[in-house]
């Protein structure tokens, strides 16, 4: 066996339809296109979603809903978080860098603190809002709560 005397197998493979060649080949005339319509002439493309002229998925499925572009979204922050961070650091102030170092939020994120839980260390709070039961508790402990402005 040399590389100039392989062959594929006996019936892997077939020859290529010749079409266009004349009625003989069985393949003329309309050279395999069927009669008129737009599939049979030259420079066809079927457009996409075209569904042979019945009405297509994406106009008889009804349009609702709305996004909202201006649409503000917060990463949420609650009291009983605050805790666990202050007690596990001896820091007093808890700000963006504080909490993007400890992973909760990333650097785009809007942080709002939300009221769940209670806070009893004294600590200085920086985010983008704040819940009023959140600020009253903050401040209850003897803490100071500041906005961030962008």
């Amino acid at each position: 066996m040399n590389l100039h005397t392989l062959k594929p197998a006996i019936g892997s493979t077939k020859s290529e339809k010749r079409i266009g060649r004349g009625s003989g080949s069985g393949m003329g005339g309309t050279s395999t296109r069927g009669h008129k319509g737009a599939q049979s002439r030259s420079g066809y493309s079927r457009k996409a979603g075209f569904e042979g002229g019945q009405m297509p998925l994406q106009r008889r499925v009804p349009k609702f809903g709305f996004k909202n572009p201006g649409k503000v979204t917060f990463k949420v922050l609650n009291l009983d978080d605050l805790q666990k961070l202050s007690e596990g650091h001896s820091t007093t102030t808890l700000d963006l860098n504080f909490f993007i170092q400890h992973g909760l939020v990333s650097k785009n994120d809007r942080i709002k603190v939300l009221g769940r839980g209670e806070i009893s260390k004294n600590v200085a709070v920086t985010a983008h809002a704040f819940s009023d039961t959140a600020k009253d508790s903050i401040e209850k402990a003897g803490g100071s709560t500041n906005l961030v402005t962008k």
